[in-house]
């Protein structure tokens, strides 16, 4: 199994849901949060003041996957994320050494 974060563009979310939910992808947790990369933040024009932007607003999404379906689910996630200006964003492939659903007790793959 495979751990996959991926941190996006706000704006990004639904379409790249859809996108995963089209290959099968069937739990998905998402986040706010706000960070940077390369690009350091901006800065902008509020009511005439300017400000800098340290943090910049991003979606972070979670997903277990098997090891089989990581490939698929990247290029997908890399496809419809991408909007090729800086700040795209990046994914995360972990390996997962467990899984288990609370309710039924069903553990590895069949928890996914």
């Amino acid at each position: 199994m495979k751990l996959i974060i991926a941190v996006i563009k706000p704006f990004k979310l639904e379409e790249v849901r859809e996108a995963l939910t089209e290959i099968g992808v069937q739990g998905l947790m998402v986040s706010e949060v706000k960070g940077y990369g390369r690009q350091a933040g901006h800065t902008e024009i509020y009511r005439g003041a300017e400000y800098v932007v340290n943090f910049v607003p991003k979606i972070k999404l979670e997903m277990a996957v098997a090891d089989e379906d990581a490939t698929k689910v990247v290029a997908q996630l890399s496809d419809k994320a991408k909007t090729g200006k800086i700040g795209d964003g990046k994914i995360f492939v972990l390996p997962l050494e467990e899984a288990m659903r609370v309710r039924t007790g069903e553990t590895g793959n069949d928890a996914l």
